[in-house]
């Protein structure tokens, strides 16, 4: 008989993980969106989340004022930020003096993508970095050359991965393979883009197992509240949104009927994805809180939802005056 193990020695082990908690903002384009964003960021930071990946433009289009918003975030705030950073286009020198600035100001969360290709089918520049793997590498060899500043500690380095196949992939399969290739490359986890069908997180976790894929696989989960934004999403991934989905917000009288509408559909994606197993949830907020924070509420997750830290709050004992 083999010796029990250090779970079965220690209950509390053998508990079901947390569910873990994410946003993705992006940085302002004006002042007044960036007084909007700070009340956002006020109320997405009560809620406790996990980290908040912070993104930025196409061809690393305000980049500078992302590493402005993430250095905020880290001297103002709770949040721990997950800088976002796009390798196409882009020669390795000039990555590496990103990846130590981000380290420098205290970043210890890279998300690694390869990012939109130029337009107009142009190639590259010549020793340019062009797949998400080649930047996952890159960050590896700074690390390592910054492991007593660290103190050895690691950086950890998500990807993104697609529930459909992407655009300029030829099949799922495909997409799977580049997925394994980044968790070889050095990848801790993955982000998912945005999906609109319970089952698609489903597959992709199955055909990713199967492939030997082992780091966890997060679903990014968008507020399902615009139609607009849902018709230019389902443009860019691809796929066409639900139709009744669609015809539903469309119906809606008003503004307040669609944010319900919306928010119990992304929680119902939410929900399935949890059941098929995810670790947690990326909301994409779109730099907006009501939707996100509604959608938050109705999952319930331990730790972060507010509604059960109102009545924890409430349920203190005061002090007597």
């Amino acid at each position: 008989m083999s010796p029990p193990s250090l779970i079965d020695t220690h209950p509390n082990l053998s508990d079901t993980a947390p569910v873990a908690l994410s946003y993705e903002l992006f940085p302002p384009r004006s002042p007044a969106a960036a007084e909007t964003l700070w009340t956002t960021i006020r109320e997405l930071e009560a809620t406790e989340p996990d980290y908040v990946s912070v993104t930025y433009g196409a061809s690393g289009s305000n980049r500078d004022t992302a590493v402005e918003l993430i250095n905020r975030l880290l001297v103002e705030t709770t949040l721990r930020p997950l800088a976002h950073l796009t390798c196409v286009g882009n020669a390795p020198q000039e990555l590496a003096a990103i990846i130590g600035q981000l380290l420098d100001i205290g970043v210890r969360g890279i998300l690694a993508l390869r990012g939109d290709l130029p337009k107009g089918g142009s190639q590259p520049a010549s020793g340019s970095l062009r797949y998400a793997q080649d930047l996952i590498d890159l960050i590896r060899r700074v690390e390592q050359r910054r492991t007593a500043l660290l103190c050895a500690g690691k950086i950890a380095v998500g990807v993104a991965a697609y529930p459909t196949r992407h655009p300029e992939s030829p099949s799922e399969e495909h997409d799977v393979e580049v997925l394994l290739a980044k968790q070889r490359s050095g990848a801790d986890f993955a982000i998912t883009q945005v999906f609109f069908e319970a089952g698609q997180y489903a597959d992709l976790l199955t055909r990713a197992r199967r492939a030997g894929v082992t780091i966890p696989i997060i679903p990014g989960v968008m507020p399902f509240t615009s139609v607009r934004r849902l018709n230019r999403l389902g443009e860019l991934a691809g796929v066409e949104p639900a139709p009744e989905l669609m015809e539903r917000l469309a119906a809606a009288d008003n503004d307040i009927e669609r944010l319900h509408v919306g928010v119990d559909a992304t929680v119902d994606l939410a929900n399935a994805a949890l059941d098929a197993g995810a670790p947690g949830i990326h909301l994409y907020t779109f730099n907006e809180h009501q939707s996100a924070l509604e959608v938050l509420d109705k999952l319930a997750l331990p730790r972060h939802n507010r509604f059960s830290q109102r009545r924890a709050a409430n349920a203190r004992p005061q002090l007597a005056s």
